[in-house]
């Protein structure tokens, strides 16, 4: 378990390297014309649903389990 734990803190480490580098032009672009806000939004969009589906599932379980 230790070992996952620090390989995993690496792995995190390494990504934050990588994107410490030089600014991409993609997202400077998307940034300048204001596209970075539709990304962001359909980002949310998508976690909005993910989390209801979830939810919604959630409580038909407990209803599933209540009647057993």
């Amino acid at each position: 378990m230790r070992i996952l734990k620090l390989v995993l803190f690496l792995c995190l480490l390494s990504v934050t390297a990588f994107a410490a580098g030089d600014d991409s032009t993609m997202a400077f672009d998307m940034r300048q014309s204001g596209m970075i806000y539709v990304v962001v939004a359909t980002i949310a969009i998508v976690f909005a649903g993910i989390a209801v589906y979830l939810f919604s599932i959630d409580k038909r379980l407990k209803k599933i389990e209540r009647n057993n």
